[in-house]
């Protein structure tokens, strides 16, 4: 088998391009909502006035330039082509990092930390806080091949990652996620997986037992009412996913508004916003995003990794480094305590006050300190 890693450069076809523009200017509307607020969904206006922007002033060149400037590569793991971004530092003891994004977002989440990650004196840093950044796809996403068959859950894409980082000559490395890059990081860090010196998260689905809730904290009152309220109101496109991602992947598929909605409503309910998804992100941002669901048509293939894996996303049991940053506005929030009857090696944990779901979008200088502090006990 073939460990070659191969330079790829995005170059959409402008056929593309003006087929999305059609598809916009034809789209078939619902009526609106039935109420003042999100409580049914993205609203019709937003998703018109989003819609409208990225018909009239949005440029996908500007971002498809960037991604190349960064370095994009692919390789093939157990059969199947993984695209990922690679910077190395300037500083030759940078650590080796691997972030794993999830849904619905993609790389786009790391634009804005990874030159800070990689070069910190530019930025007012450290050489000695440089890491070399590596961030792929996860398989069915972005620009990584769409798994034919099933079995690429989250262990075997945590297994795939450890192939991957010795592979671009990295003996020693670290590892982060939030989200399902979360879960893929704690399979890591629960395999123990050779060469990984330790992780750090942003999202912990650690679930309380039955005498944890017995006498919960505030805090893990707060906790434990988010998680009701995730059950009960914000957790309909999992049950989706984790069911019949291929019947929902057909109209996201077919229709930009459509998919654009789909992935707008969760930039609303998991950011740290005042009422709205334009507080925290442009609608550039947004939209460039949205782009890498909407241009390898990866609807119903993102949607099965839920199918896969939604019991992935499961209190496990971690003994390497586990570093720790809580987000006020992350769907879970476990408590220290919860955290350490399953993480024996707490070596970082904060609780931040500002910040949501996509902490190194929303929050990046946050996220960059966060990071630099959680690995330099493992340099």
């Amino acid at each position: 088998m073939s460990d070659a890693i191969t330079p790829f450069t995005l170059a959409i076809p402008q056929e593309q391009i003006d087929d999305l523009h059609r598809r916009l200017d034809q789209t078939r509307w619902p009526e609106r909502e039935a109420v003042q607020d999100w409580s049914q969904g993205s609203p019709l206006a937003k998703v018109q006035a989003l819609c409208t922007y990225w018909r009239g002033k949005y440029d996908w060149r500007r971002i498809e330039a960037r991604l190349n400037g960064f370095g994009q590569y692919k390789t093939k793991i157990d059969g199947l082509d993984i695209h990922f971004l690679h910077v190395r530092s300037p500083h030759e003891n940078a650590l080796p990092l691997i972030m794993t994004h999830g849904w619905p977002g993609s790389v786009i989440e790391f634009v804005k930390i990874i030159e800070p990650l990689t070069n910190p004196t530019k930025f007012g840093g450290k050489a000695e806080d440089a890491f070399h950044v590596v961030a792929p796809s996860l398989p069915g996403y972005g620009f990584s091949e769409k798994p034919s068959e099933t079995g690429w859950g989250v262990r075997h894409i945590a297994a795939a990652w450890g192939q991957l980082m010795p592979r671009l000559g990295y003996e020693r490395w670290v590892a982060q996620g939030g989200d399902w890059g979360g879960a893929v990081t704690s399979q890591i860090g629960a395999m123990a997986l050779p060469g990984c010196a330790g992780i750090h998260l942003n999202m912990t689905v650690i679930f309380p037992d039955a005498d944890d809730v017995k006498n919960p904290t505030p805090q893990e009152q707060a906790s434990l009412a988010s998680m009701a309220y995730y059950n009960d109101k914000d957790s309909g496109y999992a049950k989706q996913q984790s069911t019949r991602p291929q019947t929902l992947g057909y109209g996201l598929t077919d229709s930009p508004a459509g998919q654009a909605a789909w992935i707008y409503e969760k930039l609303w309910a998991w950011t740290d916003n005042q009422g709205a998804p334009e507080d925290v992100f442009s609608m550039d941002e947004m939209l460039d995003n949205i782009m890498l669901y909407w241009l390898p048509a990866t609807a119903a293939s993102s949607g099965r990794l839920y199918w896969e894996s939604m019991s992935g996303f499961a209190s496990v049991k971690i003994d390497i480094p586990v570093g720790v940053s809580l987000f006020p506005k992350e769907i879970f929030r476990p408590s220290r305590r919860w955290a350490d009857k399953h993480l024996s090696n707490i070596i970082h944990w904060n609780e931040l006050d500002s910040g949501g779901h996509f902490a190194a979008w929303e929050k990046p200088e946050v996220f960059v300190d966060e990071l630099r502090t959680c690995f330099r006990a493992l340099r």
